[in-house]
């Protein structure tokens, strides 16, 4: 939940009649913002427009302004005037808005903008008998579409590299409990490319027992000595802020606080402390005139219907087929450099606790299980999950290069076909790593394990256990078929970067 301010910070009223903060530095981030979405706008128009003279000439050719609809005008100055309204709807989608841009929201509202008003053009055609070239717009819909997306996507990373290196960031106070603090601070503080800056956190009411948050080098510190909001905001020169639990301010302390925060220029937001739960999944509801967070049922019964089962087998069907010449040089190279057999077979533990089979290229050695344990003792790990040899030297030469691109994972393919395994889920783990699960952990079988997944393209071999297992519970959790779209992606991405493979 966030409340903007609609007035010039550097004139608003200030809390109480002190100044909670260095105004000029309010309105120089509001400048830079409004700066952005001006270059946005503009570069949104401008995509517009090309769009739709490249589609007129495509498919129209050079003579297409000689070509007249019914309402009298050419194709070129219909195209200006397509582009303007399909601008103009973009602004009333609001896919523009402070609070819409750098969300998933964004790519969402920008499409449905664009399939309303080519739908709305398509009815006004239609009930007019508008002689319209559908060829046109059907080349113009996809041009502008792709275009927008691309063109959000680097403006996003843009902005993202300006936050990493702290500029145009907002200072943010975070209020609240101790332990409920210190996490919203802690995250805020290792997603720098938010545009979020802690620079310090306050309990209400002056209690004791909130502490300074140290992350890496560097120290968030506690405003223990303010009294007030006033004082903690003069002391954090914040921007923001971040109220991480509502209990010691009460439900009239919260409306007291929005008021008294619009007044001085300074956003604030509410944290329902979901920190793991995708936003998709959460919407507010309004029960007998009061505001309810509401969050929808894990959807790990999902990840496990048709839809994603049709989807896996069709899309496993495709890549074997599309990969099949590489699979074949894979298989005669494996063979003719190291004696054993094309195939390693591996038991893993699959969807509710049943092992099977996992099949990929050999990359080791010939009976090289038989040396795991002694390798994990020699360099301390034997205890530890995430089974890995540093340096191992059971990988052959051929292994090593299938393994650099993730070659030898392709035989998984089969068993996605057999229903074993998705092309994204968790990752399949041993019955010896599944036995150090925690009570919650288990919870990750509920789906089928996948070729890859969050695990992969977050870090892949180089994340902690810890870190894995996280990310595969937020997969289960709040899995889309969508989401399995863009972790496919940012597989594709991960591979041809080989961060992290093994």
């Amino acid at each position: 939940m966030t409340v903007d301010s609609g007035r010039d910070p550097s004139t608003a009223d200030d809390l109480g009649g002190t100044a909670p903060h260095r105004p000029h530095r309010v309105g120089a981030v509001g400048a830079a913002h409004r700066r952005h979405v001006q270059r946005i706008a503009i570069a949104d128009f401008v995509i517009l427009v090309t769009a739709v003279v490249a589609s007129e000439y495509l498919w129209l050719g050079t003579d297409a302004d000689t070509i007249e609809p019914q309402f009298g005008i050419g194709y070129t100055k219909f195209g200006v005037l397509l582009a303007f309204v399909w601008w103009f709807g973009l602004r009333l989608g609001a896919t523009r808005s402070r609070n819409v841009l750098g969300s998933s929201d964004e790519y969402q509202r920008i499409v449905r903008v664009t399939v309303t008003t080519f739908g709305v053009l398509a009815i006004i055609a239609l009930l007019l008998e508008l002689n319209l070239s559908r060829g046109y717009l059907a080349v113009a819909f996809p041009l502008g579409l792709v275009g927008l997306l691309f063109s959000r996507r680097t403006w996003r990373k843009v902005r993202e590299r300006q936050f990493s290196r702290g500029q145009n960031v907002k200072r943010v106070l975070v209020v609240g409990l101790p332990e409920s603090a210190n996490e919203i601070a802690g995250w805020f503080t290792r997603h720098a490319h938010a545009g979020l800056d802690v620079t310090g956190v306050w309990r209400p009411g002056g209690h004791a027992g909130l502490e300074g948050l140290r992350i890496g080098e560097r120290f968030i510190p506690a405003i223990s000595g303010a009294e007030s909001l006033q004082s903690a905001l003069k002391l954090a020169a914040a921007d923001m802020v971040v109220v991480s639990s509502t209990d010691e301010l009460g439900h009239h302390g919260l409306r007291d606080l929005t008021w008294d925060l619009e007044a001085a220029g300074i956003d604030l937001m509410l944290s329902p402390n979901l920190v793991a739960v995708a936003g998709s999944r959460i919407s507010m509801r309004t029960v007998a005139g009061m505001p309810f967070v509401h969050v929808k049922k894990p959807q790990y019964a999902e990840a496990g219907n048709w839809p994603k089962l049709v989807f896996d087998r069709i899309g496993a069907a495709v890549i074997l087929l599309l990969a099949s010449p590489v699979f074949l040089v894979t298989a005669l190279c494996v063979k003719l450099t190291s004696p054993g057999p094309i195939f390693y077979r591996q038991e893993r533990v699959g969807r509710n606790g049943d092992p099977f089979p996992m099949i990929k290229f050999r990359s080791m050695r010939e009976n090289a299980d038989a040396e795991l344990r002694e390798l994990l003792e020699a360099q301390g790990t034997a205890d530890a999950p995430l089974f890995k040899v540093e340096d191992d030297p059971r990988i052959t030469k051929i292994g090593q290069i299938i393994r650099r691109y993730s070659i030898d994972e392709l035989p998984q393919l089969i068993n996605v076909l057999r229903g074993e395994m998705s092309l994204v889920g968790p990752r399949p783990q041993r019955e010896g790593e599944v036995a150090l699960y925690r009570h919650s952990d288990w919870r990750r079988l509920r789906v089928r394990p996948g070729m890859t997944g969050l695990w992969q393209v977050s870090g892949r071999s180089n994340l902690t256990w810890e870190e894995a297992i996280q990310l595969d519970m937020h997969y289960v959790e709040n899995w889309s078929l969508m989401g399995d779209l863009q972790i496919l992606a940012r597989t594709l991405k991960a591979v041809l970067a080989k961060d992290g493979a093994v």
